[in-house]
């Protein structure tokens, strides 16, 4: 059947796909059913998923879904320049100025689908505000999948997208593999959300060098995300874009079976490698400031790819400490210092002499300790490497250890976008395809904290709403 066949009526209809049930793809559907049943255009919107059904939604579903507003009707009058600094000068100004002008339009919009926000407290340390949908990224997937399905949207998963059809330099359909056989969907545009690369051993091994093909996935489920879309795109002459060495990490427990099984506690003690020695700052910055170095130097350049957060029984006094723990698995504890490296398989006398100078260093006022900002209780200068904050002595029994490892989120480097989510060539937007969420690159060096969601469901609604148009200027034409 020809894209403009209608099956139904014998009428003019266009045909929408969309590539990914996470959140871009999901806001993109259903913002493309909504669009065109308010314009009246009779365009079928398809969503084509690479999992199963049960487990579809990406780094979405797993995701606590932050969103960097001061409120679901508010965002922070410096935003914009918080995406300048946390990219160097390197992003795309006007994808940031549209992300900011959209922010709270797209969350009203999520919130007349049913989806509540709350303001979650940020771990344990001060950072940028944030709102969240009542039941994170699971409640955001669940409400935009209904409301979708309600308008129309049919989805089909199990269809891995293999390459794009292009006829005349226009994109206009998908070849997918599902259950062993090849088939062509025909379609006017295609809109990708297809996420990162970071399941694809072979790109990550390119991207990052060796040992980046055995990084842990921070989402299991995301093993999905292989680049698949960035891929396809490159092959029609889209262009590159964001860093392409760089990634969100973050430091979690291998011992827990919980995705994002995350330990944020390390700025309060002290953090070892396999050596039985420091290796950083650990009160360099709060947390979000440094996890993403973190994990990744402890992943590519500490023995063994593991450390160890060592902490004392003063962890328990800070008030609300589970936040920043996500672990299901209880810290190892022992009465004695020796006897806690005995648990963790570190040499004894070279851990209690690194805790020890440690200690020695840590002279300054714990009666100044705040762990919910850069307090600035220092320790000595004879320490390195220092610690600049929260420097309280491992003192007070019982003794804790976390192992630690790197695990990543999403990958920066994707195609080059622009504000209205077209997928863009060397000579400007490639007709018919668009794209939204980490399938596109605007980050460079760090990600923004609590923007990848927000970004994500943004863009994928304006991706949608700009496909629609797309198609009927086409209608227009033909």
């Amino acid at each position: 059947m020809l894209p403009s066949e209608d099956r139904h009526a014998g009428k003019a209809s266009r045909q929408l796909l969309v590539v990914g049930q996470g959140a871009a793809g999901l806001a993109a559907a259903l913002a493309a059913a909504e669009t065109a049943r308010r314009h009246g255009l009779p365009v079928e919107v398809t969503l084509v998923e690479k999992a199963p059904e049960e487990s579809a939604g990406g780094n979405t579903l797993w995701s606590p879904s932050y969103m960097r507003l001061d409120a679901p009707d508010r965002i922070a009058p410096e935003f914009e320049d918080d995406m300048r600094r946390a990219s160097n000068g390197r992003g795309d100004e006007l994808y940031f100025h549209a992300l900011a002008n959209n922010a709270t339009a797209t969350v009203g919009w999520l919130a007349a689908h049913g989806l509540e926000f709350c303001s979650p407290g940020y771990y344990l340390s001060a950072g940028p505000k944030r709102i969240q949908p009542v039941g994170g990224g699971c409640a955001l997937v669940s409400a935009l999948l209904r409301a979708a399905r309600r308008h129309g949207v049919v989805v089909q998963y199990g269809r891995a997208a293999q390459r794009l059809v292009v006829e005349n330099g226009r994109v206009n359909g998908l070849v997918v593999a599902s259950g062993g056989a090849m088939e062509t969907i025909l379609a006017d545009a295609v809109i990708l959300a297809t996420g990162g690369f970071q399941a694809n051993r072979d790109m990550m091994h390119k991207h990052f060098g060796p040992g980046g093909q055995n990084m842990r996935l921070l989402a299991p489920r995301a093993r999905h995300n292989t680049g698949d879309g960035i891929r396809m795109a490159i092959e029609h002459g889209a262009r590159i874009s964001g860093d392409w060495n760089g990634m969100h990490a973050e430091p979690v427990d291998p011992r827990g079976e919980n995705p994002a099984a995350v330990v944020l506690v390390y700025p309060y003690g002290i953090v070892v490698d396999q050596n039985g020695r420091r290796f950083f700052d650990e009160g360099g910055g709060l947390v979000h400031e440094t996890w993403e170095w973190f994990a990744r130097t402890v992943h590519f350049e500490t023995p063994g790819a593991r450390a160890c957060a060592i902490l004392d029984s003063r962890l328990f006094d800070i008030a609300g400490f589970e936040r920043a723990i996500r672990s299901e698995v209880p810290p190892h504890r022992a009465e004695t210092l020796g006897e806690l490296a005995r648990l963790i398989g570190l040499d004894p006398s070279r851990f209690t002499e690194t805790v020890a100078s440690y200690n020695a260093a840590a002279t300054g006022d714990p009666s100044r300790f705040d762990a919910t900002r850069c307090d600035g209780l220092a320790a000595s200068r004879a320490l390195h490497p220092p610690k600049s904050n929260w420097a309280r002595p491992i003192a007070k029994p019982p003794f804790l250890a976390y192992p630690l490892v790197g695990a990543i989120a999403y990958t920066f480097g994707g195609l080059a976008t622009n504000a209205k989510a077209e997928v863009l060539g060397n000579d400007g937007p490639l007709p018919g395809l668009f794209a939204a969420g980490e399938i596109t690159g605007h980050f460079y060096g760090t990600a923004p904290n609590a923007v990848s969601v927000l970004r994500a469901l943004v863009f994928g609604r304006i991706a949608g709403v700009e496909a629609i148009s797309y198609l009927q200027r086409g209608q227009s034409h033909a």
